[in-house]
């Protein structure tokens, strides 16, 4: 049955069947039924490249990123991608 809250019941669908959460791909599915792209929406941040390793390494303390205090810049940036 589908979810009346969700707005492009097809795109939200697919995102879950990628791995998205159920939170992720709603948000999605009703930026995008409401004409938006969500792709070029957001993303205000600089990209991790440009962070200092002490700002990766608090930013993985938020998301409770275990070993992250012996990772190099690399790994915490793979690490922070893969939350």
């Amino acid at each position: 049955m589908p979810n009346p809250s969700i707005k492009d019941e097809d795109v939200y669908q697919a995102l879950r069947d990628q791995g998205a959460s159920k939170e992720k791909a709603a948000r999605i599915a009703n930026a995008k039924a409401a004409g938006d792209k969500p792709s070029r929406k957001g993303g205000k941040a600089s990209p991790y490249e440009d962070w200092t390793v002490e700002a990766l390494r608090r930013r993985a303390a938020e998301l409770d990123v275990s070993g992250r205090s012996k990772m190099r810049k690399a790994e915490l940036i793979e690490a922070l991608r893969a939350r």
